[in-house]
């Protein structure tokens, strides 16, 4: 959903410029001459809207606004865009358009943005649009998957659920609607548009010939692990055996693929550096302020194939915090927190100084969170394909930061690995700009720190 609607915008803005320089000069400019001269300032253009769009929590999939809340927040963004418009072309006026045009550009798009996204929300969830969903299997995992698909989706809806002679009913009963045998007719019968296949076990119960003749006849046949994957954007890992790693689609991080996100870094690691180097000077001398100590943090972390390096941070304890208690994870309300270290955590901005671990090339832009050596070990031992996570270089922001709070237990080491091994099986150029724009509201709105 998120794509649709983004990429949609992304061409509506485009068309938003073209006709906001049309409506100004009063003429239609040829559009090969014109997208010749303005291409990069189309591009930005269709960058900023689509930013200020995110901030806005236009794409969010989680929730179903109504046409108030659209046009809201399509108002919203487009003033949004306005000023981060208006500061860019007076950094860099060579990028701005003429005079007049990007208040009617702006005002195009704000229009045509509400009305796609009403049209696009009102389709995805008409109930004759919506897949419908039939569950193979009635034990936990099949109770773990309805409930995915429940809690989650507008554009699916839960047909019910076979059950196997071996699984025991897990499953609301009413919500069984076929025991097994004849799979192809209950699954007409439910109408049924995809089946999830969630067998506790399956040694020996699996209806092969009945799901393949489901296949045959054009129902989309998914396993749990995949479905999962698919409402949630994280991997269950609990269920993830090797051969699905080998077999399934994605992680494969090319030299290609290593190559770009390598000068992708180095590109926006000195940007940011430079860009942030006043507000660094200001935040050393409030560190020196408010507790005795260092300005900056060292610690040994590990990284890409566990291999270890000094990570570098914002000093945002006391000093010697650990000195009495070795290496422990911080908690809520943690009393080893300085107050400026407080603030800094929220925001985020103790992680300014790993800019240089990605010009050094230890770390990059985008990956999975760098954990300490003690850590390390233990979830190792006790987390499934844990290791995995250490394939890629780690991030200073990553999927996992931006979609689950700080976590501080292997519980929440868990969880944080679904997001990551999604991360490494998904790894895109707009995937990472995604998350970096997505981090940039945790900075702004002071979410999920600690």
């Amino acid at each position: 959903m998120r794509k649709r609607l983004m990429l949609g915008d992304a061409i509506l803005a485009v068309l938003a410029v073209y006709a906001g320089h049309a409506i100004r000069s009063g003429a239609f400019p040829a559009s090969q001459a014109f997208f010749t001269s303005y291409g990069p300032k189309t591009v930005l253009f269709a960058a900023v809207v689509t930013f200020a769009s995110l901030i806005a929590e236009l794409y969010r999939g989680d929730r179903n606004p109504n046409k108030k809340e659209i046009l809201l927040g399509s108002a919203l963004s487009s003033a949004m865009a306005f000023f981060l418009l208006s500061a860019i072309y007076y950094l860099m006026p060579f990028f701005s358009f003429i005079r007049g045009a990007l208040v009617i550009s702006l005002a195009v798009f704000a229009s045509l943005q509400a009305l796609w996204h009403m049209t696009f929300r009102l389709f995805v969830n008409l109930p004759a649009l919506a897949q419908r969903v039939l569950i193979l299997g009635t034990g936990a995992l099949a109770n773990q998957m309805g409930t995915v698909l429940l809690g989650r989706n507008h554009s699916h809806v839960l047909s019910g659920y076979v059950n196997c002679a071996s699984e025991p009913v897990l499953v609301p009963p009413q919500s069984v609607v076929g025991n097994g045998e004849g799979l192809v007719e209950t699954v007409k019968r439910a109408r049924a548009h995809k089946l999830v296949v969630s067998l506790s076990e399956r040694r020996g119960v699996f209806p092969l010939k009945d799901v393949l003749s489901c296949k045959l006849n054009g129902i989309d046949v998914v396993d749990a692990p995949s479905f999962y994957e698919q409402m949630t954007g994280k991997l269950l890992v609990e269920n993830i055996t090797p051969s699905w790693f080998i077999f399934s689609d994605g992680f494969r991080v090319t030299t290609y693929k290593k190559v770009f996100k390598r000068i992708f870094d180095s590109l926006l690691a000195w940007v940011f550096l430079v860009v942030s180097l006043p507000l660094m000077l200001l935040i050393a001398l409030a560190i020196v302020i408010d507790s005795r100590g260092p300005v900056f943090y060292k610690q040994v972390r590990l990284g890409q194939g566990e291999r270890k390096f000094v990570l570098y941070k914002f000093r945002t304890m006391k000093k010697d915090a650990e000195s009495g208690t070795g290496a422990v994870w911080s908690q809520a309300g943690d009393p080893r927190i300085t107050r400026v270290g407080g603030f800094l955590r929220k925001t985020r901005l103790d992680e300014i100084p790993q800019l240089y671990n990605v010009l050094t090339g230890t770390m990059s832009f985008v990956g999975p969170r760098p954990e300490r050596p003690e850590f390390i070990q233990r979830l190792n031992e006790v987390v499934p394909f844990y290791s995995e996570r250490h394939s890629i270089k780690p991030g200073i922001t990553g999927w996992a930061q931006i979609k689950y709070p700080y976590g501080a237990s292997v519980e929440d080491s868990i969880e944080k690995l679904r997001y990551d091994l999604y991360y490494i099986k998904h790894f895109s150029l707009f995937l990472d700009l995604l998350i970096i724009m997505e981090t940039v509201k945790v900075v702004l709105f002071g979410r999920g720190g600690r």
